[in-house]
């Protein structure tokens, strides 16, 4: 699947918002692989995205999910205080602190519809499916990625019977892809050395994701085995995104000046620009995803709907600075002729 790509550049499954089918049809009509994110969406509503997707383009597209955990609730975790925390802040915004849900984001009705509709790529989050998923997927057609951030998970990954691997380096932005949501994480690579610790005990396809934002990364990635490269951040400024106008200008502007992974937002290590109330909460945050998640929901929405990037989930990897305001087509030629330059 990915050597029928024209171009090794994937557009990174950024749920919220972010991944219209605008922009993956963008990527895929450019010669790249447009994803659509299935996270937070119900299944009607990812069905709409995907005829959507349909109208503007015929090549492959992907689309990511992310794999319930259900089972892991960390009973250390008091939710209930972080809630009291948060209650000042939304009085604040003039909103409500919502309810800690626990759920499965619609897991098997969405399982179905990938199914369904026989989407050529699927990658998961958060977890790997279970081999007889996996297996499903594959015989209705379906190229299946795992996203990794260990070696640990990856041999999982690659046991489970996925086609292929999505490495994460501690440089990508958004929400870490870890298997598990621990206090405590395994250790954590850049990207380049994920790539030569996997590559050595796994001989299946890698894809590579994380602070890559030009061709000379690109290349690099490439170079040390990686068949295509996994862009998110470099994205966000793109007219075909989803990025509401506040948070294209908080990447620009020159109040925000570095990133950081934190729980405040959502529960789960997640890696965005620094602003008031990742900073204020970062070490406040229990480890309780979905739950905290919905908790601040109502906050960030208000933010949203306010102008005010305080409250604002602002998710950006460590090269954000290097984001173009390019429409997609137009950043998957500059990316390419960079490349190339860098072969030569």
């Amino acid at each position: 699947m990915l050597d029928k790509l024209k171009y090794p550049i994937i557009q990174a499954p950024m749920a919220g918002g972010v991944s219209t089918p605008a922009l993956a049809a963008a990527v895929s009509n450019a010669g790249g692989l447009g994803f659509l994110a299935a996270g937070y969406k119900t299944t009607e509503d990812l069905r709409k995205d995907i005829q959507e997707f349909r109208n503007l383009s015929s090549n492959i597209f992907g689309v990511n999910l992310f794999v319930p955990n259900l089972n892991e609730i960390n009973d250390n975790c008091n939710v209930d205080d972080y809630r009291a925390k948060l209650e000042k802040e939304a009085l604040l915004l003039g909103t409500t602190v919502g309810d800690p849900i626990v759920d499965d984001d619609d897991w098997h009705n969405k399982i179905d519809l990938i199914k369904e509709e026989k989407i050529p790529v699927v990658s998961f989050t958060f977890g790997c499916p279970s081999t007889e998923t996996i297996k499903e997927l594959k015989q209705n057609g379906s190229f299946v990625i795992v996203t990794v951030t260990n070696l640990e998970e990856a041999k999982i990954a690659n046991e489970s019977g996925a086609d292929a691997l999505c490495l994460q380096g501690i440089e990508a932005g958004g929400h870490r892809a870890s298997f598990s949501n621990n206090m405590e994480p395994h250790e954590e690579y850049g990207l380049l050395v994920f790539i030569s610790i996997v590559k050595k005990e796994i001989d299946i396809p890698i894809i590579a994701a994380g602070g890559i934002m030009d061709g000379c990364t690109i290349t690099a990635v490439l170079g040390a085995g990686a068949s295509a490269a996994q862009l998110g951040t470099a994205f966000l400024l793109c007219p075909e995104s989803g990025t509401n106008p506040v948070y294209r200008k908080a990447l620009t502007d020159s109040d925000y000046t570095t990133t950081h992974i934190t729980r405040a937002f959502t529960g789960r290590r997640a890696r965005g620009l620094v602003n008031y109330f990742l900073s204020t909460y970062d070490k406040e945050a229990p480890a309780a995803y979905p739950q905290v998640h919905y908790m601040t929901q109502k906050l960030r929405k208000e933010a949203v709907q306010s102008d005010n990037p305080k409250y604002m989930s602002l998710w950006a990897g460590q090269g954000y600075k290097l984001a173009q305001s390019l429409p997609a087509a137009d950043l998957i030629k500059t990316l390419m002729l960079q490349v190339n330059t860098n072969h030569v």
